[in-house]
C-alpha cells in the first residue's frame, strides 16, 4: 500500500449525510439511488449497496460521504459523491457516527 501525506488527506472532504430516499436502480442488482442531505446541500447518489441494504432501511440514516468527487453518470444518473463503508470481501458495512451529529459535519 502506497503511504499518502497528510496534505493529501486534507484534499478529502468527507462528510455526514442523511439519507432522504433510496431506490432500486432498473436493470442493477447493486445500485441504489440515493438521496443525501449535507444540511444546505442536496445531492443525488449511486451506490453499489444494494446486495446488503434494501431502501427502507437507509432512510433517515446518517452516513459518511466522500463529497469532492468528480461526478460521474452511471446507468444514466449523475452520481455527486461517493458513500464510504467497510468491506471484509463477504460483508458491507456503513460508516455511521456513534453520536448525534448535524449533517454536513467534515471528518477529520
Amino acid at each position: 500500500m502506497e503511504l499518502i501525506g497528510i496534505e493529501d488527506f486534507l484534499r478529502l472532504d468527507i462528510r455526514l449525510v442523511k439519507i432522504l430516499s433510496a431506490e432500486r436502480v432498473e436493470g442493477s442488482e447493486k445500485l441504489l439511488k440515493l438521496r443525501v442531505s449535507l444540511g444546505d446541500e442536496e445531492r443525488t447518489l449511486m451506490a453499489g449497496i444494494a446486495k446488503f441494504y434494501s431502501p427502507e432501511d437507509l432512510v433517515g440514516k446518517k452516513v459518511l460521504m466522500l463529497a469532492n468527487l468528480k461526478p460521474r453518470k452511471i446507468f444514466g444518473v449523475e452520481s455527486q459523491g461517493m458513500i464510504l463503508a467497510l468491506s471484509d470481501g463477504e460483508n458491507l458495512s456503513l460508516i455511521v457516527p456513534d453520536r448525534d451529529v448535524k449533517e454536513g459535519a467534515k471528518a477529520s
